[in-house]
């Protein structure tokens, strides 16, 4: 009897193929990203200017010309407890949409804290702690990144504290208790632990938060405490290029597969995880002539790069940070509640909204009924509940192969499934009771 061969569904790299080096793609882009700029002076801001708030090493690597840089071995033996991470076959996602579209996923929920932050998370407790810092303060939206830095100071013997965006500490409480249980400090934000948190209070007993509240919380925490510097998990350059394995390893993964990706998705708030993925394909676009396409996806109740003004802005609430020249909805803006709390930011990273303005990569927002909608059609067929960031880039992919099913043409589509959803139960009992809104 033939026995019919299964086809190939995952794609695995081994520890020794890891990345050694993180890539900067800003030397490679055909324009400059033009500087952050010192919000007294309006001129371009000073590496010195910089030290109150990150040390001097990750100072460097944000404002670093070399296009690759290079991954201490430590980090490198740390990475390798959940890294090279799969590349996946979404074979039953595509019988169910009837399409001839070949559909693959990156999935960074395997990594302990069930997402891609975690790569910068440890990197930047790694690079705090050779430069003599004790304790770090940072701000978190829907849990994620302040689990990451939580393990990251407990794996190199840091204290931290995470102030967590109001409405998300109420919506997702077990990411308060990952972040508690790895020995980290959290506050729902806006609090009464700093002056500006109060007068917000005061202002609006009921506010629910926003990054730019946190954020603005985390850097006063930061300036007022000793032996503290901010971290942050997205928007800046260094957090970027610290996700850029994440592509590397696709590259490498795509052609274990024997094909090309035609587009590449990513959903967008900051634009750490995006530019993870994106990034080293964007390259491979610049410098070997490729054609992929990179697609963007945001939230409709967030539309910073599909709405937003590109302009220099704070990236926080006080104004207490340099001037980025970025797509923004204002510094001011406060998101409605929705359940991708990772994706409520006014702003996105100047290195994202750069290479949207020069037009190598594209944007489209969704409302969150829709993305939960692909989300679930996802769980049914794969297996995997993703959390409602990466389900933005599901549903652009999802509506890629139906297109690419109209067309009766062959269209291989790489999508980054950056975090599960397992805590995230709560906003799926909402949507499959038929409760959920868009702007909840």
């Amino acid at each position: 009897m033939n026995i019919a061969k299964p086809k190939a569904t995952r794609f695995i790299l081994t520890e020794l193929d890891l990345p050694t080096h993180w890539y900067n793609l800003l030397p490679d882009l055909p324009e400059p990203l033009p500087p952050p700029l010192h919000p007294g002076t309006r001129e371009p801001i000073k590496p010195e200017e910089l030290a109150p708030i990150f040390p001097e090493n990750l100072i460097e690597q944000e404002m670093s010309t070399e296009s690759w840089i290079e991954i201490p071995g430590e980090l490198q033996a740390l990475y390798a407890q959940w890294r090279p991470t799969p590349l996946v076959r979404a074979h039953r996602l595509e019988q169910a949409l009837q399409t001839p579209a070949h559909i693959y996923y990156k999935y960074e929920g395997v990594s302990p804290v069930g997402s891609h932050k975690l790569n910068t998370g440890v990197a930047q407790a790694y690079y705090n702690r050779e430069a003599g810092i004790k304790r770090l303060a940072t701000e978190t939206g829907a849990g994620q990144w302040g689990s990451a830095l939580a393990l990251g100071c407990q794996y190199f013997g840091l204290e931290c504290v995470v102030y967590m965006v109001k409405v998300s500490f109420a919506q997702k409480p077990y990411r308060k208790s990952l972040m508690q249980a790895w020995g980290a400090t959290v506050h729902p934000s806006p609090s009464d632990h700093t002056e500006f948190g109060r007068k917000m209070l005061e202002e609006d007993p009921d506010c629910p938060g926003s990054l730019g509240i946190a954020i603005s919380e985390a850097i006063e925490d930061t300036v007022k405490s000793k032996d503290t510097r901010y971290s942050l998990g997205s928007v800046l350059n260094h957090v970027c290029l610290h996700q850029t394995v994440i592509g590397q390893e696709a590259i490498r993964q795509m052609e274990m597969a024997g094909e090309e990706p035609d587009v590449v998705v990513g959903c967008v708030g900051g634009g750490s995880n995006f530019a993870g993925i994106a990034f080293p394909f964007i390259g491979e676009n610049l410098k070997k002539g490729k054609k992929t396409r990179i697609v963007a996806v945001e939230p409709t109740a967030c539309p910073t790069l599909t709405k937003g003004e590109l302009r220099y802005d704070f990236g926080d609430t006080a104004e207490t940070t340099p001037l980025l020249l970025m797509y923004t909805l204002g510094h001011r803006f406060i998101p409605p509640s929705i359940h991708a709390g990772g994706l409520r930011y006014h702003g996105m990273a100047p290195s994202v909204s750069h290479v949207l303005k020069l037009g190598l990569i594209e944007a489209r927002a969704y409302p969150q009924n829709d993305i939960f909608e692909s989300a679930v059609q996802f769980a049914r067929t794969e297996g995997i509940i993703p959390a409602p960031e990466p389900a933005h880039a599901l549903r652009a992919g999802i509506e890629e192969a139906l297109q690419a099913r109209e067309a009766g043409e062959k269209r291989v589509i790489l999508i980054n499934l950056c975090g599960h959803g397992m805590l995230d139960l709560g906003a799926y009992d909402r949507y499959l009771a038929g409760g959920l809104m868009n702007g909840d």
